[in-house]
């Protein structure tokens, strides 16, 4: 019988497999040693494919802002609905790959997905009547609490010890300890409290904004 075929090595492949790698071990844990041994290749059959590996973690980075919905931009929906909308679903497509959250963080570079990202919510915001360099402000302002919300949890970052927080020491940390078991209520609530105060923070100046144009 004749043997098996591989399948072909392509991009496709190559981003899912260090994907994987990044989601599981870290930016670190990539490497061309690593990704040809999962996929079953030779390493230098990688570089007709990527140059460095920059490259590919920029790829997988892109393959993740491909995941966020972007479709609130299109028209339905006012500036702060389509933001709220974009906020929860951009943090949906992180939680899942927290370890790549560092290379979104550097920026859209010429990465597609992040660039059509940005172009989106730009749009969106000079379409509803913002000024450009506002504009431009909001989708900084944005990505920051977004990416800060993925990078890791606030509740996780307590023990489950009601020991390690003696009162004599941290007179208000007495409950600090049932934190971790409540991570999604905490850190959820968290990011929408955060979420509604930016929005209404900035609906007080798209106000402010429409009282200078009637002047």
């Amino acid at each position: 019988m004749a043997r098996p075929r591989k399948p072909l090595l392509s991009r496709d492949r190559i981003v899912e497999a260090a994907g994987a790698l990044v989601d599981a071990e870290g930016l670190e844990a990539v490497s061309t040693r690593r990704l040809a041994a999962a996929l079953g290749v030779s390493g230098p059959s990688l570089y007709n494919h990527f140059r460095t590996k920059d490259e590919i973690l920029d790829a997988v980075a892109d393959a993740v802002s491909a995941r966020v919905d972007l479709s609130m931009f299109d028209g339905g929906q006012d500036w702060r609905g389509a933001l709220h909308a974009w906020a929860h679903s951009y943090r949906d497509a992180l939680s899942d790959h927290p370890n790549i959250v560092p290379v979104l963080a550097r920026g859209p570079g010429r990465r597609p997905a992040g660039l059509r990202l940005a172009d989106a919510v730009f749009g969106a915001m000079t379409a509803a009547g913002w000024p450009p360099a506002q504009a431009t402000r909001i989708g900084a302002l944005m990505r920051y609490f977004i990416l800060g919300s993925a990078v890791g949890s606030f509740a996780r970052g307590f023990v489950d010890d009601r020991a390690a927080y003696d009162p004599a020491d941290y007179p208000h940390l007495g409950q600090a300890h049932l934190l971790a078991e409540r991570q999604r209520e905490v850190d959820e609530g968290a990011f929408e409290t955060g979420l509604a105060a930016l929005l209404d923070g900035l609906g007080l100046q798209y106000e402010a904004l429409g009282a200078e144009d009637s002047g």
